[in-house]
């Protein structure tokens, strides 16, 4: 039986194994792929591995503790708190294991148990600034405000100019009620990333809570200039508009946050509001159901509906409205004399005269009618927006990087408009266009316009060698448990085959494709080698090949593991390029070129057998982004645009990079042709950079 069918036979049915040398040869192997599974968001397929291997040894601690991180990224925090113990039960000196079940008390709102957690992870990594500011937010959930405070304070210290901490110190620093120091923090914000909408947000609306309505104004106008996609920026900044008779630019701004956000009761309720002061009763009357609709027990709305309902002359309607709210507070006196009317005007004067005498008896008791109405009071005005939670709340996102232990890439954050190093990274929240690669999934896009079609790759699916159509994308999806299952059958097929045939170069491809599925990268790297040898101008299989070895490359560089490039490859391969014999021996810098170097030979050669393949050039340019090569990359982008003119990731990345050059007019253009053929991204990236 071939060598990796018996591999993933193991995987698949949990045979036993012989010897204690193959058990450790295949856990470490499986652990590894189900790192890189878990490194590339394939969380269903990384549970598998770790499940394999913890059957096979479940005396080992990192297994539950990856387990546990798959499961977290998943939601299931059950399962995650039951790994993360089973763990730290094996092992109690892992940081990532308290983080991770630190982050699953802190959802399930455990905040000691979360604050205690984080705490112990910090004594293993005592300057982690994830672990910090989720302790930090655990912290302020208990209204520890002080020590919440000292966590941030610290991370100042190591980054003074960061404004997402700044922004933290301002929001822990608001529920404190400490207004000075919070307005300190977010004036750092904006100056420290002013070409983000969050910081003026912040600002704009501690300022209406301060009441400076100019000062507010100018900064909520300046957060939605800035292309701010929070509702609550249009509610607070209708609402002063309101307040200052703009009626016009107040409904204006309403409709817009019904527009970001149709479930948000408070949108409707404004816009009800300001419907009625200007006579608009029977739209009034339609955004206050809907608010009903979507907050039940918010008993503002049904007061104002009531009076809607007066002026409607809904009688029966409004008595029921304020009958629902006085059944709620029924110290709330206007609500018996407005109830009173409604039953005038049904013509029950009997039910009116009780209605008014309720009123006039908890009047007399002035004394316990304030001590009620203290007690139990409502709010009939405008709704404000509380402050902004962040777009992207970073203290409800979970890292597994962290949790690993791994080298934290640029911060993923709405905060950070800085353009820095890796420019195909992330900037200003929206995220470069990664690599084309083939596979048989991808996600569908009906608004991009790129041509995802080569006639070479339509050559090859007319062989009927593949299960199904190869695809083009850069847009690839998770697989589920049953994808992955049919995968490995397919693996197991392709190896009996490539027994029977063993110089057939198709299946050395179509099993390559497989094990890239499910992220067993050396195993596909070794068969596009032999595939390669067996037909050496075989075009897809250098594609292929390169695309992987890109993965690997990325893997390696964020987590620092050599080990994880393929070894037999690198021992055979690295004499040639570093002209020693003592492979072992060279440094993981070494190891890092060789793997960038194999990888630009393979789009290299992909362009030499099919100079139109547009994407070999793309892809050779994104990588030539991650070596700062921005000139290179440029012109790479740029032969790829003269394949294919409407290649709307192209496009993109390449008026990124123009901007990282300074070329900045440039860059708008292309960032404007990538919005035009589909990357609705680029228009709110335009409009900040303007």
């Amino acid at each position: 039986m071939h060598r990796k069918f018996l591999k993933y036979s193991l995987l698949l049915c949990a045979w036993s194994i012989c010897c204690c040398l193959h058990a450790q040869l295949n856990t470490d192997r499986i652990t590894a792929i189900g790192r890189n599974a878990l490194y590339f968001e394939d969380y269903v397929l990384s549970i598998q591995y770790f499940n394999q291997v913890i059957k096979t040894k479940s005396y080992l601690a990192e297994p539950y503790m990856y387990r546990a991180i798959a499961k977290t990224q998943l939601g299931d925090y059950t399962g995650a708190e039951y790994d993360c113990s089973e763990a730290l039960k094996r092992n109690p000196f892992l940081p990532g294991a308290y983080y991770t079940r630190g982050y699953v008390y802190l959802q399930q709102g455990k905040y000691e148990k979360a604050a205690d957690d984080f705490t112990q992870a910090l004594r293993f990594a005592p300057e982690n600034k994830i672990y910090m500011i989720l302790r930090a937010d655990a912290y302020e959930r208990l209204e520890r405000y002080d020590e919440a405070l000292q966590d941030i304070d610290f991370l100042l210290t190591k980054e003074p100019k960061s404004a997402i901490l700044h922004f933290e110190k301002g929001r822990i620093s608001l529920s404190n009620k400490d207004t000075v120091t919070a307005m300190q923090s977010f004036d750092n914000v904006v100056k420290y990333d002013p070409r983000n909408p969050v910081g003026w947000s912040a600002r704009g609306y501690l300022k209406m809570a301060t009441d400076d309505t100019q000062g507010a104004l100018e900064d909520l106008s300046r957060s939605i200039n800035l292309g701010s996609k929070w509702p609550g920026d249009y509610i607070n900044r209708g609402v002063l508009y309101y307040k200052l008779h703009n009626y016009r630019g107040a409904l204006a701004d309403y409709d817009k946050a019904v527009e970001l956000d149709p479930k948000n009761a408070q949108c409707y309720y404004n816009r009800g509001l300001l419907r009625n002061e200007v006579g608009d009763y029977n739209n009034a009357w339609e955004d206050f159901n809907t608010a009903i609709e979507l907050e039940p027990d918010n008993m503002e709305t049904y007061y104002h509906r009531g009076i809607v309902n007066l002026q409607l002359q809904r009688w029966q309607e409004a008595r029921d409205d304020f009958d629902k709210l006085i059944g709620r507070y029924p110290y709330f006196l206007p609500g018996y004399y407005l109830a009173a009317q409604a039953c005038m005007s049904l013509g029950n004067t009997k039910e009116a005269f009780a209605y008014r005498k309720t009123a006039y008896e908890l009047e007399q008791n002035k004394e316990n009618l304030q001590r009620q109405q203290q007690a139990s009071t409502i709010n009939t005005d405008v709704k404000i927006a509380q402050n902004q939670p962040g777009n992207k709340d970073r203290r409800k996102e979970f890292s597994n990087r962290a949790a690993q232990n791994l080298q934290e890439p640029i911060e993923d954050t709405e905060f950070d408009s800085e353009l820095r190093g890796n420019i195909q990274k992330k900037y200003a929240d929206v995220v470069n266009q990664p690599n084309m690669v083939l596979t048989y999934y991808t996600k569908a896009n009906d608004i991009r316009q790129t041509n995802y079609y080569h006639p070479a790759i339509e050559t090859y699916n007319k062989k009927g060698i593949l299960p199904a159509n190869i695809k083009i994308t850069c847009q690839e999806i998770s697989l589920t448990a049953e994808m992955i299952s049919r995968h490995f059958d397919l693996i197991d097929r392709y190896s009996a085959r490539i027994d029977a045939e063993p110089d057939n170069a198709d299946l050395y491809f179509a099993r390559a494709i497989e094990f890239a599925l499910v992220q067993d990268f050396n195993s596909a790297i070794d068969d596009l080698n032999k595939a390669i040898s067996l037909k050496q101008d075989f075009m897809l299989a250098y594609f292929c090949r390169a695309n992987i070895r890109y993965k690997l490359l990325e893997y390696i560089s964020n987590t620092n593991d050599v080990s994880a490039a393929s070894e037999i490859e690198y021992q055979k391969q690295g004499k040639v390029l570093f002209g020693t014999d003592r492979t072992t021996q060279i440094s993981a810098e070494n190891r890092y070129k060789f793997e960038f170097e194999m990888i630009m030979r393979d789009y290299d050669k992909v362009t030499e057998l099919q100079p139109d393949f547009q994407y070999a050039w793309y892809n050779k340019a994104n990588i030539l982004c991650t070596q700062k090569d921005f000139k290179a990359a440029i012109n790479h982008y740029t032969k790829a645009i003269e394949t294919d003119p409407d290649f709307a990731e192209a496009y993109f990345n390449r008026g990124l990079t123009r901007i990282f050059i300074d070329d900045v007019d440039n860059g708008i253009k292309d960032l404007s042709k990538a919005g035009e053929t589909g990357i609705y991204q680029a228009y709110n990236l335009i409009t900040r950079l303007k």
